[in-house]
Parts: structure tokens; C-alpha cells; sequence
């Protein structure tokens, strides 16, 4: 049997209504008024039987541009990376598929220590001492670690670098806008945060001080230089991080960040249709009873055995909504399965080899870019991302590359009018020098 749900026969319908004493679908409606009730057609198509259904939806669907058809140069917070195959495997498991939340501990330690190793595994990579059980994305652990340092300084405004993306930013505005908070955009130069600028803009009302790293033009910030300005005027220091490229740079924790954020969709989770996604969320000792969501917690039971808990859930389901540290009252428990069972498969020295074939055949890609005579905008260091300028409409030079088998770069023009005709270009280690050097030369000739 091909179904994957059980059809309901109208012998079941019958027996349903029978049980609750009512003689049809009909009579469940009988409180809302007569002349209130829709009686026409809905303009929708007839209904198909499932095997034409099917048929359609399939024809539908292949007409995709997906990750296996086409080759990506695509990123911009979404990014294609290697999955290992296990993954998957250990994600179809019923036991971490059906489940929801673990308010069980006895009977939900397999998922207990798999949370346990995505915290431990994010602290190794930030540096930092604590990590939450994961948040639902970037985007809202870049706000709540906002909320949360105007929180612990007690101060109403937040300083937010315009090269953090775009709409981690319009998250974060829209946190602040409920909590009263002033947000500062701090101005670039060449693609990083502008530092002089940023002291300009410092005083002691700043609660905190968001950076990206990399960031979203790809550059990779000097941290230290915007942490020594930060914790000059007492702001707390968030950097919002890809977990991969921490592989490979310098952990925030090791440069003065107060809380690490980010989006562990590099780690075993697909890209889809942009979501859904892993946030992580990293502290320092000190802020720990500030941390957002939950934590899991290792002990010993009374026979000394180690076991598991759900602990520090300072959230609104468990204390007076004014005394919660956060409405995130849950956590993306399966993602952050993918992201550590990931990770694990990797190891230490795969994560490291991993984000080093990120810039080295970034770099290689810019490289060929420039032989071709193309303009790198922002250049500098960075990680898998760099911006290219292009003659033409970005969209219009996107479609051409749908046409072979080629997802194009993000058009920067969507997002600030100054860099139109700009490409955000992203490779990452699944790019073979093949498939570069053809991107290359499509683009080419869509240059000319």
C-alpha cells in the first residue's frame, strides 16, 4: 500500500458521528448562522484521485531548480555543504523523529545527550563556557542576544553593523521595537565594520554592540578592534558566527565576545526552501542564568550512573511571564540532532579541513573572476562569499544561468539600492574546479 496516511471511508464517518450523536458534518455547524455560511463553489480545480494527483504534483515539482540539478553559487545565510549520509539515517529514527520536547527525562535521555553534545560541541567551536539547547534560527538568537544584554546593562539602545545581514537586522528591529529599544545602524568601509565611526557612535546608553563574522559580504571582521571599543563604554559584545568558518577562524570567545549566536544550518541541515534552520546561542559563565530558552544539564543518579535534565528553564512556561528570561519557549531539538550527529561524523579535524576548502576555493573562484576581467567589490579576507560587479541586471543574469543548469550568486541590488549590479557569490566545498571555472565563464559572457 502506497498510502502514508489511513483514508477515511465513510463507513468511519459515520461511526464518528454515530459516537458523538449527531447526524451529519453538516449539524457540527449548526452555531454559526445561516446567512453567514458560504454556499457557493470555491474556485479550485475538481478533485483528482491520488495516482493523478501524484502524477501531476511530480510533474510539478521537476520543474525545481534543486541542489541536484543544478549547481549552486548561492548563499547569503544558505548555504550548500556536505551532509554526510548518516545523518539522515539517525534523523529517521522514530525515536528522534516523533518526539517533541524531552519533559520526560526518564524516558528521553537518547535525546537529553544528543542536545547535551550539540552544547558541547557549539562551546568548543565559539569558545564560550554555556550554550542553550539551540534556538529556531540566526535571525532570532541575533535578537535575543540583543534583548538580552539591554537586559543585563539596563540600557535602551543597541548598535547593530550594516554588514550583519539583512534580515537578521529586521528581526532584531522587530524585538526591539516591543521592548523599547533604540537600534543604531553603524556604518561600513570596504565591506567591514567602520571602527572609527563606531566610536563615534559610542556612550554609555549602549546596551551592546552586533557584529557578523564572517559577515554578510563575506569579509571577516577584526573582532578584537570592535570588542576593545565595546567593552570600553561597558556594551556587552555579540557576534553573530558561521559555526563551519569557526573551523578555521579565530572563536569569538578567544576575542572578547560577551554571547555567540548563529545558525548551525552548515552542520547536516539542507537548505530547502530557506528553513527551517538551527540557531545556536553561546555565553559567557556570568550570563548563564540569562540565556534564553533552555539548557540540558549532565548528572548522576543515585546509583552514580550518569543521566541527563532539562535545567535553568527560566521561560515563560515555567515562571511569571515578567520574571522569563525569553518567549522562546522551545528549541529546534531535530536540527540540532542533524547539526551534532554532523559535526560528530566530521570530527575535529574534518570541521577544520572542511572550512579551509571554503576559502581556498573561494579564493580560487576570485581569483578567476578577476583574470576574467571582472571587479571584486569589498576585497580583502574573508571566508566562502565575496561580491562581484557585473554589467547587467543580476536577475537578468540569473535566469540565463538557469538555463544551464546554474543557480547564481544573491542580487545585493534587493537589498541596497548603492549595489545594484552586484553578485554575492558563495562556494563553498562541495564546488569542483570544473564547476568553477564554467561559472566562471558563464558569467562571462553574460559580462560581455
Amino acid at each position: 500500500m502506497k498510502h502514508r496516511y489511513l483514508p477515511m471511508t465513510e463507513q468511519d464517518q459515520r461511526e464518528m458521528l454515530d459516537s458523538i450523536g449527531v447526524d451529519s458534518v453538516n449539524d457540527l455547524f449548526e452555531d454559526i448562522p445561516e446567512q453567514v455560511r458560504f454556499k457557493g463553489d470555491y474556485k479550485i480545480k475538481e478533485a483528482k484521485s491520488e495516482t493523478e494527483l501524484v502524477k501531476e504534483l511530480t510533474k510539478m515539482a521537476a520543474k525545481n531548480a534543486d541542489l541536484k540539478s543544478h549547481t549552486s553559487f548561492l548563499g547569503a545565510g544558505v548555504y550548500d555543504h556536505y551532509m554526510p549520509i548518516i545523518v539522515d539515517h539517525v534523523l529517521s529514527r522514530s525515536e528522534f523523529y516523533t518526539a517533541y520536547t524531552p519533559y520526560q527525562p526518564e524516558i528521553s535521555q537518547g535525546e537529553l545527550q544528543a542536545i547535551f553534545e550539540f552544547q558541547t560541541m557549539i562551546c568548543e567551536l565559539t569558545g564560550m563556557d554555556v550554550a542553550n539547547s539551540s534556538m529556531y534560527d540566526g535571525g532570532t538568537a541575533l535578537a535575543e542576544a540583543a534583548m538580552l544584554s539591554a537586559g543585563q546593562t539596563r540600557r535602551k539602545k543597541v548598535l547593530v553593523s550594516s554588514t550583519v545581514h539583512p534580515e537578521s537586522r529586521d528581526v532584531l528591529r522587530s524585538y526591539a521595537k516591543g521592548q523599547y529599544i533604540e537600534v543604531v545602524e553603524i556604518p561600513h568601509d570596504n565591506g567591514v565594520t567602520d571602527v572609527e565611526e563606531l566610536k563615534k557612535l559610542m556612550s554609555n546608553e549602549i546596551a551592546a554592540v552586533v557584529v557578523q563574522y564572517p559577515n554578510f559580504f563575506g569579509r571577516v571582521e577584526e573582532l578584537k578592534a570592535i570588542e576593545e571599543v565595546a567593552h570600553a563604554q561597558k556594551a556587552m559584545f555579540v557576534v553573530s558566527s558561521n559555526p563551519l568558518a569557526l573551523g578555521a577562524l579565530t572563536p569569538p570567545g578567544q576575542l572578547g565576545a560577551d554571547i555567540v549566536i548563529g545558525d548551525a544550518q552548515p552542520f547536516g541541515i539542507p537548505s530547502a526552501f530557506g528553513g527551517p534552520h538551527c540557531g545556536y546561542f553561546a555565553v559567557n559563565k556570568k550570563l548563564m542564568r540569562k540565556v534564553p530558552g533552555r539548557l540540558v544539564g549532565q548528572t548522576v543518579d543515585e546509583d552514580g550512573i550518569r543521566g541527563f535534565v532539562l535545567t535553568l528553564q527560566a521561560r515563560e512556561q515555567h515562571i511569571r511571564r515578567d520574571k522569563a528570561t525569553s518567549n522562546i519557549c522551545s528549541n529546534q531539538a531535530l536540527n540540532a540532532l542533524a547539526a551534532s550527529v554532523a559535526m560528530t561524523a566530521l570530527g575535529k579535524q574534518g570541521v577544520k579541513e572542511m572550512a579551509l576548502q571554503n576559502i581556498q576555493k573561494a579564493h580560487y573562484a576570485k581569483e578567476a573572476f578577476k583574470a576574467k576581467g571582472f571587479s571584486i567589490a569589498f576585497e580583502g579576507p574573508s571566508f566562502n562569499e565575496f561580491i562581484v560587479k557585473v554589467n547587467r541586471p543580476v536577475k537578468e543574469i540569473n535566469q540565463k544561468l538557469l538555463g544551464k543548469e546554474m543557480i547564481g550568486g544573491y542580487d545585493l541590488g534587493l537589498m541596497d539600492d548603492s549595489l545594484s549590479q552586484h553578485m554575492l557569490i558563495a562556494v563553498t566545498e562541495l564546488r569542483s574546479k570544473e564547476e568553477i571555472d564554467a561559472f566562471v565563464a558563464e558569467l562571462g559572457d553574460c559580462h560581455e
